[in-house]
């Protein structure tokens, strides 16, 4: 162990922690046995790293709540549904089915993340009912998980604004975040589609505010490429409308 970075690090959380340690000189501690030093160095330490955290730890803003919570549901949704069709005999061809079984496990780890992070404030999950024909059909099946992913991606962008003052959840959303966006581009790789969306009723072309047509050194870019290179944030109605069919 580096004891003296290790200080130094702590310092930097707790400034007060050099008063704690102030019979431990730097030329002190290189006197100590290193017996002495593991039996005293972490009681000291932990106590000051119990002060740093309690000092910069916060509890998430109501709005955190509720867009964690918003997640939540969604991932409770994907999770139920990629475990309903594992379920089903027959439904998911061999060749495909290592795929749909790591995502699967994926969004388990999804629901388990999100209600580590909201614990008591975590909803239960709901109950929901799918479509006729999701889970006789491999062909519907892999449409609604495309629908699922896409809709994944695009809602937890939508929401990004919102937790930018809650900085552990957003971390969270980001982690779940940019797995949703591999899954999607997976699925939609088992449809015989490119791996990212390309929505050909987009007319609009600005992002962050700036038209990106109008950048110098475009010349040659499709509007399609244009399309294809940025996903566009889903508002929390939009999502709930798409999701509003598999909502009991």
């Amino acid at each position: 162990m580096n004891l003296f970075k290790l200080l130094s690090d702590l310092e930097q959380a707790d400034p007060e922690i050099s008063d704690r340690f102030s019979f431990y000189s730097r030329r002190n501690l290189l006197k100590f046995s290193s017996k002495l030093a593991a039996a005293g160095i972490p009681t000291l330490v932990a106590a000051s790293l119990n002060k740093a955290l309690a000092q910069t730890t916060t509890a998430p803003s109501q709005a955190a709540i509720d867009v964690a919570n918003f997640a939540l549901t969604l991932e409770y949704l994907e999770d139920e549904f990629y475990r309903m069709g594992l379920g089903t005999a027959g439904l998911i061809p061999g060749s495909d089915l290592a795929v749909i079984n790591q995502i699967s496990k994926h969004e388990t780890a999804h629901v388990a993340l999100l209600k580590g992070a909201l614990g008591a404030a975590a909803v239960a999950k709901p109950t929901f009912k799918y479509p006729a024909g999701t889970f006789t059909s491999y062909a519907t099946f892999l449409a609604t998980a495309r629908a699922l992913e896409d809709t994944g991606v695009q809602a937890y962008k939508g929401q990004a604004g919102n937790l930018i003052n809650d900085k552990a959840i957003l971390q969270v959303a980001l982690q779940i975040h940019s797995v949703e966006a591999r899954h999607a581009s997976e699925v939609r790789r088992m449809l015989g589609l490119k791996g990212w969306v390309s929505d050909p009723t987009q007319t609009t072309f600005t992002q962050g505010g700036v038209n990106l047509k109008t950048l110098p050194n475009v010349t040659g870019i499709t509007d399609d490429n244009f399309r294809g290179a940025f996903d566009e944030p889903l508002t929390k109605a939009q999502v709930l409308a798409i999701a509003a069919p598999f909502l009991g």
